[in-house]
């Protein structure tokens, strides 16, 4: 499976986003520190979900970074996260 749908089923079994996007952006970084042949190592998420609501920026990302703590350990050098609230 690719990671970027690894995170995705991750995450939608996690926090039944009402919308969520995964962005693969490894191309962008080849040649530089953390970049692998054949990429899968820097990731953008764009999420929106109720489980977010009256949490802080910082703990949205906790949140995230705990339900891939083993893609992160593992594969990802990089993940960038934008994770709202609905109507945020």
């Amino acid at each position: 499976m690719r990671t970027a749908d690894l995170i995705t089923q991750k995450l939608t079994e996690a926090f039944a986003p009402q919308s969520l996007k995964v962005e693969d952006e490894s191309h962008q970084h080849e040649g530089h520190s953390g970049s692998r042949p054949g990429g899968q190592t820097h990731f953008r998420v764009y999420i929106v979900s109720d489980a977010f609501k009256n949490k802080t920026r910082i703990e949205r990302h906790r949140l995230i970074n705990g339900i891939l703590s083993a893609e992160l350990a593992g594969g990802i050098h990089a993940l960038a996260i934008h994770a709202t609230a609905p109507r945020e």
